[in-house]
């Protein structure tokens, strides 16, 4: 399973640097072609687009970065893999956003404050903007589709990075047109929207990976798909304290799961492992799934705590029972801590058993003689 795992990152790595590299280069490309021909052409939207686009180059090294190191497992370092390299590098994608948009949106207020500086745009800038439309709404479904397949949110940002760009594009097309035709000032506000633009795929994609440090959880529907899932496991009474926190593109979850109180350790393992296949099998980004078994609802069950583990209650009970006939030969003891006591079950050997009466008078002995000890309840006896 973990090899399989691995082998999954490293394939999510591989398809998310291919992407990036492609990216990148086209980002290089167009932020040269906007911003030289925005100087050259007279229009401050274009440059405004250039910088956008500019600032997808700085998204593409970000996810580049990510890509690499959140493809490596577990270590001693990082227990929990490295997923949250991703959500790092997506947060400080949407600083770098909100920094840019602030510095486009001074600068376009600027100029429509001052009409003397306002630019004239040419035609070569509305030709350049028409083709960064096409371009960036090509790389925008070639980047969605690969992040869809290798289900990776940061490669889903970024996408959209590149959708948010072909719309700024669309404004800067009309922007540079309405100059043309007469309108001084829209070139300057087709900059300001652009800037706006940017300010909201920065807050989205900040808040995302906000939401994900603090460890919220992952969508409802998908919660209570876990929980279905787990209810329909045989040997499962009850699930509950289940919570769960995303890292990256994988997501954690950890449940309490109430079962039978008089199972076997080994009985509750084997239930603890079959919830774990369940709930990984039912939502496709849980990768990680810690299982707490529990003889009863500890949300509204009484505390056991406080109570003497098996070293100090096999103690207890060999002072309170000592001198009684036949437990000294007891075989085992166990020990059931339910409802905030401790149910005893003796077990004797066959040569001890006695008829219903004398064995209803060892156990009200046994009782009995535990006296003061308030934290034993039940007593059982058990013969073979």
């Amino acid at each position: 399973m973990a090899d399989s795992q691995q082998q999954l990152r490293i394939e999510r790595r591989r398809q998310t640097q291919r992407v990036t590299v492609v990216g990148a280069v086209v980002n290089l490309l167009l932020s040269v072609a906007k911003i030289g021909v925005g100087y050259t052409a007279r229009s401050q939207a274009l440059i405004a687009d250039g910088i956008h686009s500019l600032s997808d180059l700085a998204s593409d090294g970000l996810v580049w970065w990510a890509a690499h190191h959140a493809s490596n497992g577990p270590d001693e370092e990082h227990p929990y893999g490295h997923g949250r390299f991703e959500t790092a590098a997506t947060l400080g994608l949407g600083i770098i956003l909100l920094l840019v948009a602030g510095g486009i949106i001074v600068d376009a207020a600027e100029r429509l404050l001052n009409p003397d500086r306002l630019w004239q745009p040419g035609p070569l800038a509305l030709l350049v903007a028409f083709a960064s439309v096409l371009v960036k709404e090509g790389l925008y479904w070639y980047t969605v589709v690969v992040a869809r397949r290798i289900r990776s949110d940061l490669l889903k940002a970024n996408a959209w990075h590149h959708r948010s760009d072909a719309v700024s594009s669309i404004v800067v097309l009309i922007g540079i047109g309405g100059t043309m035709l007469g309108f001084a000032w829209l070139d300057a506000v087709a900059a300001a929207v652009v800037g706006a633009m940017i300010a909201k795929v920065a807050w989205d994609l900040g808040w995302g990976a906000m939401q994900e440090l603090v460890d919220a959880s992952i969508e409802t529907d998908k919660v209570e798909q876990i929980r279905r899932a787990i209810r329909v496991i045989h040997g499962v009474r009850s699930v509950h304290m289940l919570r769960t926190r995303r890292q990256g593109h994988e997501a954690l979850a950890d449940v309490h799961v109430q079962v039978e109180p008089w199972v076997s350790v080994s009985e509750g393992h084997m239930i603890s492992m079959a919830v774990e296949q369940q709930v990984k099998d039912s939502v496709d980004e849980i990768t990680d799934v810690t299982v707490h078994i529990d003889p009863e609802d500890d949300e509204e069950g009484v505390p056991t705590v406080g109570l003497p583990l098996r070293d100090g209650a096999l103690e207890q009970l060999r002072g309170a029972w000592q001198g009684i006939e036949c437990f000294d030969r007891h075989t085992r003891i166990l020990l059931h801590y339910l409802g905030g006591r401790i149910d005893v079950d003796v077990f004797l050997p066959l040569a001890c058993y006695r008829d219903e009466p004398s064995t209803a008078e060892l156990r009200a002995a046994l009782i009995q003689h535990l006296g003061d000890l308030a934290h034993f309840r039940h007593v059982k006896i058990y013969y073979g």
